[in-house]
């Protein structure tokens, strides 16, 4: 079954130099990281609401759009595809951690596209491998998958 719409939770808005988590124990948002001079989030970065990951962390999403939300902003998403990535952790676990592309349902510049033109992809895992390194970790692109197969591998284990 293909979902329509994704419920995507903003936490680290586009242009921002400072990552976000959201902390369900107290239900706030809180500074977690600040990059390094000169490099920020290129697009919004949150995670599919009701979702779960091989980290145990909900589903990680970059919201592509013509505007920067803000921490906490719940925006309904049509998904684009996903970047298949393997993460290396500072322990040495290897964890499965891709990364979902999607675009906002209210969206007038992206409304009528489909799928993530290549060089966008490559921009993308070049952030993702940059901003890893940061932590110590290595991220490992594998792949781009399409909006349908992506599609097919989120599940919503709380419903």
């Amino acid at each position: 079954m293909i979902i329509k719409e994704l419920p995507v939770v903003i936490e680290t808005p586009k242009g921002s130099s400072e990552k976000y988590d959201f902390d369900p124990v107290s239900r706030f948002f809180v500074l977690s990281k600040i990059l390094p001079a000169g490099m920020v989030f290129p697009y919004d970065v949150g995670f599919i609401l009701g979702t779960k990951g091989a980290d145990g962390d909900p589903l990680d999403v970059m919201v592509i759009s013509e505007f920067k939300s803000f921490p906490g902003c719940l925006m309904k998403c049509r998904l684009l595809g996903a970047i298949k990535a393997e993460q290396k952790e500072r322990d040495g676990a290897i964890i499965r951690n891709d990364r979902y592309i999607a675009v906002p349902v209210l969206s007038k510049i992206y409304k009528g596209v489909d799928a993530v033109a290549a060089q966008m992809i490559r921009e993308i895992e070049h952030f993702f491998v940059s901003y890893n390194e940061q932590e110590g970790k290595q991220f490992m692109p594998l792949g781009y998958i399409e909006a349908a197969p992506a599609y097919e591998q989120i599940k919503f284990p709380d419903k």
